[in-house]
Order: C-alpha cells, then structure tokens, then sequence
C-alpha cells in the first residue's frame, strides 16, 4: 500500500529491449481496467515508443485488461476518456498484443486495436457492450475483419466469451501459447519485425489498411500506387542478392 513517503506504481510500464518496446497495463488489482489516469498513460506510452520498430502490449497480473472501470472511471462521460483505442490504432509502428488474461469490452478493443493477437491459454475474449448498455465503439468495425460477420455478430450480440482455442480456431488470435511462453514467444516475434526496414514495414500497414476493403482490381492499383509512393517500385537484383544471403541463412535456422 502506498503513503506519503511512497509513491504509486505507474499505471502503464514501458520497457526497452533493443528496438522492441513493451507495454504493460498496470492496475493488476483492477484487472487493468481502463479509468482517465491509465487510458491518458497508455496514450502517452503509445506515443513515446514510436521511435521503436516493434511494440508488445500486455497486461500485469491475470487479465488482459477488464474494460471501462465503471467504479472508478475518473470522468462522468465516456467521450471525455483520453483516446487509448485511436492511439494504438495510430501507431506508425506494429503493435502485437501479449493477450494474458481476459480481455474484455474496451480491453477487447485495444486487443483488436493491434496488427495481431498472441494469445496465452488462459486468455478469453468478450464484447459485453450491450450488456453494460453501452453502443459498441470500434469492435463493430474491427472484430469482422478478423472473423467474418457472421462470427462477429454472435459474439457482439451475445456477450459470450471467446476462449483461446476458439480465437486460434476463428483467426482472432494468431498463436495461443502457455502462460509461461506468452512473453518469450511474442517479444520473439516482435525481435524479427524489428529486423525488417522500419519504412517498408510503414507502407505495408499503410498499404493493408487502405486496400484491405476494396474490390479486388481497385486495391492492386492502390497497391501499386502505394509502392511507388513510398519508393518501392521497380527494386532491382542488385539488392535482391545483397540480402538473399540473410534469407537462406535464416530459413536454416528455422529448419527448412
């Protein structure tokens, strides 16, 4: 318990290891519920770590992060809320979400806010907004990209929980690993994106996300578009075979 001498653990840790920043929610007690104080501290962690190639988001303790703390929310309306959704959706860099626990409502959110999910085996996923009586915000955007409308709308409707076999099994989450491995395995991956040319990276998640909706013949001309915009276009195999040695290297490491 903290006094006056002592002060309070921040609400959002932020960690360095290399090019790779972690993020962790950090009201444990509270089942990393999101109130003023950690969703204005998880915007400003979000905007910090954009000089990083690669962010992992987690939270401490059993849970993921438990939504709106709707018993100590530090503000009568929810739009007055720092907005720690957009601010993860922002980020100029990846950000892979470490899913611990359950991760439920706004938390569900910010899960789904991030390029990808690695999920632990405890994790479990849940959009209760109809359930606390409040108009769901961007998973009705978000959550049928990943899943399909019609698995989408059993899941926003009911209010049930996803577990982690299911996520895996429905492609919202990308891995489900063992508690112990949730860490290790995520940073591993976040490791290798950093490998990569941070404004490449930049330009493919812009290129995703402005074609990933469009009819098939219009997204291969943004494609194309993108990439010369970002002077990608026309590479030659001078610089195919300076790297192509990494790439066979690699592949041996990996067993193929």
């Amino acid at each position: 318990m903290s006094d006056a001498t002592t002060p309070a653990a921040p609400v959002v840790l932020v960690e360095r290891a290399g090019h790779v920043a972690l993020i962790t929610l950090n009201r444990p007690a509270a089942r990393n519920a999101i109130n003023v104080e950690l969703a204005a501290a998880l915007v400003a962690a979000i905007g910090a770590c954009q000089d990083a190639k690669c962010i992992v988001l987690t939270g401490n303790g059993t849970a993921f992060c438990a939504g709106l703390d709707l018993r100590n929310l530090g503000t009568d309306k929810l739009m007055d809320l720092p907005p720690f959704i957009a601010a993860v959706t922002a980020s100029q860099v990846p950000v892979i979400a470490a899913v611990n626990g359950p991760a439920v409502t706004g938390g569900f959110e910010i899960a789904l806010a991030c390029d990808f999910i690695v999920a632990s085996t405890a994790a479990a996923f849940a959009d209760t907004h109809l359930r606390v009586g409040v108009y769901p915000g961007p998973v009705l955007v978000e959550l049928p990209r990943r899943v399909g409308m019609a698995k989408a709308r059993e899941i926003s409707l009911t209010g049930n929980f996803v577990d982690a076999d299911t996520a895996l099994r429905i492609g919202l989450a990308n891995h489900v690993v063992p508690p112990e491995a949730l860490m290790e395995f995520t940073l591993g991956l976040a490791d290798a994106i950093a490998e990569q040319p941070a404004a490449m990276v930049a330009t493919m998640r812009r290129d995703w996300d402005e074609t990933g909706e469009l009819p098939v013949q219009q997204a291969h001309r943004r494609h194309m578009e993108i990439a010369r915009e970002g002077g990608f276009h026309g590479v030659g195999s001078d610089t195919l075979n300076e790297h192509m040695g990494a790439v066979v290297a690699r592949a041996k490491t990996q067993g193929i």
